[in-house]
């Protein structure tokens, strides 16, 4: 895991080569083009570039129109704002009617950094969990970036899907399979499970390095897909190890812990730890930094693995 590449990097270079691959593809952005990394199809396919201002609830309900004449609208704002500001939209125009719109929002969770709480979005895959109709899909990294943009351009229907502003290690190869609904099993382990999700997943991968030093053994799911969850990944690991720590660079409410926790208690009741955002806003600071302080690091999942063992 040493190169480092955004995910909103790697999402800009899919969209350009998907763009000239499929001329249905249109994208939309509220004027953050070079922020979102849309301003790489703009090079590419510009009489498929919309750039609607800032007003997020108009790229939302302009994105809807255009799914309804055959067209793949992909729609881009920060995750703040795409998420939020156009909630109401995204809800009525777009999954209400299940319309084929893609909403991938730049710039998600504490690691927007010097932006500080206003910009950092915890809570979107809440808010786009809680949609009728909407998947929601957060990507570890760049590889899987590309992967899951080839998905949802064959799947019909309303996406959400996560990205990031700071550069984050690459986990996956050319080789790897991503599937909508489907977790990955980085590593099997019997001692606990740890469900990671977005950049989280490099954060389990060393947390499980120091435990394997210490004679613990873990498995790590990636769990890209919050919605649907892979309801079938989580009941065999509850069953196979003796507990699940959850990794999110979320809040803990309404987000991949909260999704886990809904299977487990219904189907098989395990011991759980979740890591993430405790029911606080972020503040500016240098995303390593507050990685740090809002306890989201390897060594926390380490600490909650601990616990559970």
């Amino acid at each position: 895991m040493t190169q480092k590449i955004a995910t909103r990097e790697a999402y800009g270079k899919s969209l350009a080569r998907l763009g000239l691959e499929n001329k249905n593809i249109v994208v939309l952005d509220a004027d953050l083009s070079k922020s979102t990394k849309t301003a790489d199809f703009k090079k590419v396919c510009p009489e498929r570039f919309i750039n609607v201002g800032i007003a997020e609830q108009n790229l939302a309900g302009i994105s809807a129109g255009l799914a309804t004449t055959g067209k793949i609208p992909f729609m881009s704002t920060f995750a703040m704002f795409a998420a939020g500001r156009a909630f109401e939209i995204i809800r009525n125009a777009v999954c209400y009617p299940k319309l084929n719109v893609k909403v991938c929002a730049t710039h998600a969770g504490l690691t927007v950094g010097a932006d500080g709480a206003s910009h950092q979005a915890i809570e979107d895959l809440a808010l786009m969990r809680s949609i009728p109709n909407m998947v929601v899909l957060n990507p570890a990294d760049a590889v899987s970036t590309d992967k899951i943009l080839e998905a949802i351009v064959a799947y019909d229907g309303p996406v959400y899907v996560r990205l990031g502003r700071a550069a984050v290690p690459v986990v996956y190869n050319e080789s790897s399979k991503i599937e909508i609904g489907k977790a990955n099993m980085i590593q099997d382990g019997s001692d606990a499970t740890i469900i990671a999700t977005g950049i989280m997943l490099a954060e389990a991968m060393t947390a499980a390095e120091t435990l394997k030093e210490e004679g613990i053994s873990v498995r790590i799911l990636d769990m890209h897909t919050i919605k649907p969850l892979d309801n079938e990944a989580v009941i065999k690991a509850a069953r196979e190890t003796k507990g699940i720590v959850t990794a999110e660079e979320h809040t803990i409410f309404g987000g991949l812990g909260s999704a886990v926790a809904e299977v487990l208690v219904e189907n098989h009741p395990a011991p759980m730890r979740r890591i993430g955002v405790k029911d606080t806003f972020g503040e500016s600071g240098n995303p390593g930094e507050l990685m740090v302080k809002y306890h989201l690091t390897a060594d926390d999942i380490v600490k909650a693995v601990k616990e559970l063992v």
